[in-house]
């Protein structure tokens, strides 16, 4: 096995310290799965990344030479193209691995990733608490970006306070000087938009 050992709980931190490799694929891979069933909450289990309703739904595990996915209802699932591959010596989970975004059939995904979710939802399965997060502190230097930038000031407060963390883990996170300050610029530019995180880009 080939994954990193996660040294964290949280979702945001296991993302920034992912293989090289790989970090980019999950990253988009966690964007689409946020941005088409918000309601999913995050988890970090085995190493993985994990997505979960009232039970454990997809997770996925951000490796030096690939990027798994996994369904852990996945053998229920239909799979017209064919991405799930098995998984080792279990009766339930299927995988999807990936060495690269190009070709995906994103399309296919989604839709996979709907049926799971529908899967999950049904009444017959109890429901499965939501792990908690604390909150996350506010850079000092964010602090001051906001505090000279009323609009953007103004949009951060009118954020819940799910979608201000991606923005305070993001800034956050960043390792290096000129990272910091391109990911401040374009979250100050975003927040006077009214953009959430997943939406920052369009800003």
């Amino acid at each position: 096995m080939d994954c990193r050992r996660a040294a964290t709980k949280d979702p945001d931190e296991w993302l920034e310290l992912a293989a090289e490799f790989s970090r980019p694929m999950a990253a988009q891979l966690r964007e689409w799965v946020l941005g088409w069933e918000p309601d999913l909450a995050e988890s970090i289990k085995w190493n993985m990344l994990c997505f979960s309703g009232r039970k454990l739904v997809c997770g996925m595990s951000a490796c030096k030479r690939h990027l798994g996915f996994t369904f852990f209802r996945g053998v229920e699932l239909p799979d017209p193209a064919k991405l799930l591959r098995d998984g080792a010596n279990n009766t339930s989970i299927l995988s999807i691995r990936l060495t690269t975004l190009d070709g995906f059939k994103r399309d296919a995904f989604r839709s996979l990733l709907r049926a799971a979710v529908a899967l999950d939802a049904e009444p017959s399965l109890p429901a499965s608490p939501k792990p908690k997060r604390e909150p996350w502190p506010m850079p000092d230097f964010f602090a001051k970006a906001l505090h000279a930038n009323k609009k953007a000031a103004t949009g951060f407060a009118a954020l819940k306070p799910t979608y201000q963390r991606e923005y305070l883990v993001w800034v956050s996170m960043a390792k290096r000087p000129e990272t910091r300050e391109q990911r401040l610029k374009q979250t100050l530019r975003a927040l006077a938009a009214g953009r959430k995180w997943l939406d920052r880009k369009r800003a």
